[in-house]
């Protein structure tokens, strides 16, 4: 995944430089949703000579690109994630910060239906579901 990334960002015409290419690396390793302050640190952790502007420079240029989705789940802090990643939808558990993915076919099927009685065809949607937890999951 994370030479995937780098090669797209190559594809854009972006200049890699060793420390984006660092940055790119830990975005595309990421099985979170990080801030700028997570991936500063897991890049830094990699080459200490890594600014916390330089990764918000290149997020920046990430995310006008194309490569990254600035996602803000109500926290005051934004997060990304690599945009070709596979559809998913998320709940932000309001307790605790957690951010779960989640893919329901029965839910992706009720926006198509919603968007056609509409007169649409649904090019794409993001989905953000807020809550507390009240009891254990259940399968």
């Amino acid at each position: 995944m994370t030479e995937r990334l780098i090669a797209r960002c190559e594809d854009k015409g972006l200049r890699m430089t060793d420390q984006r290419r660092v940055i790119a690396r830990v975005i595309g390793a990421a099985e979170d949703h990080p801030d700028v302050e997570a991936l500063h640190a897991r890049a830094a952790a990699i080459d200490p000579r890594i600014s916390i502007a330089t990764v918000y420079r290149t997020v920046k240029l990430f995310e006008e690109a194309g490569i990254l989705d600035k996602l803000e789940f109500g926290d005051g802090r934004a997060r990304y994630e690599d945009s070709a990643r596979d559809h998913h939808d998320h709940l932000i558990d309001l307790t605790t910060g957690e951010v779960i993915e989640f893919v329901d076919p029965e839910i992706e099927a009720l926006q198509e239906r919603i968007a056609a009685r509409l007169g649409y065809k649904l090019k794409g949607h993001r989905l953000e579901l807020y809550g507390v937890r009240v009891k254990p999951p259940t399968a």
